[in-house]
């Protein structure tokens, strides 16, 4: 499996890209997958439904799947926070991508999604200066706009399309290993 993270401060577009280059993988018959980090709580189920139910009960693990789709909910006691290589050995190991929104700070490679300042949004600064793991850049600016000169690929965010090529065309330096990864 190949793992690349997509990262960059909220409103900059991440979900966005995803969801482009999501289909841009698939037409090219490839298996993807999304590991994405929520901030907050959030629920898959709903009161009342028999999972829900059982939840409430104090299940610790509750598995839903029809011939459809499978869902996992986890209750941890206390809270825990997963790290990203965690959360990729939850996934089923026949899948060709997995794309990490979030998780900035992991020590995964990743694309950074920075969008200058525009209309309401207000701009962040660019990680890709102080961060090793940042192997491109997915901007809606030309190179010569971006904060600082680099050397690594400056991608067009509104071209999804180019985004999944490139993708394809480096997959090899994004090979995923579980070997020393907690």
């Amino acid at each position: 499996m190949k793992v690349v993270g997509f990262a960059g401060y909220s409103g900059s577009g991440k979900t966005t890209l995803l969801e482009r280059v999501i289909p841009a993988l698939r037409q090219r018959g490839l298996r993807v997958s999304v590991v994405k980090h929520a901030h907050h709580r959030f629920d898959i189920d709903h009161p009342g439904k028999d999972s829900w139910r059982h939840r409430q009960a104090g299940a610790f693990e509750v598995v839903v799947a029809s011939e459809h789709r499978l869902a996992l909910m986890r209750e941890y006691e206390q809270p825990y926070r997963l790290s990203v290589h965690q959360m990729l050995a939850e996934l089923y190991e026949g899948v060709d991508w997995v794309l990490v929104e979030g998780f900035k700070e992991s020590d995964l490679l990743k694309v950074e999604v920075w969008r200058a300042p525009e209309g309401d949004f207000a701009g962040h600064p660019a990680r890709y200066p102080e961060d090793d793991f940042i192997v491109a850049i997915a901007t809606n600016v030309p190179l010569a706009e971006l904060p600082e000169p680099t050397g690594r690929p400056v991608l067009d965010l509104n071209q999804p399309e180019a985004v999944a090529a490139w993708l394809v065309d480096n997959g090899e330096r994004f090979e995923y290993s579980f070997e020393n990864r907690t």
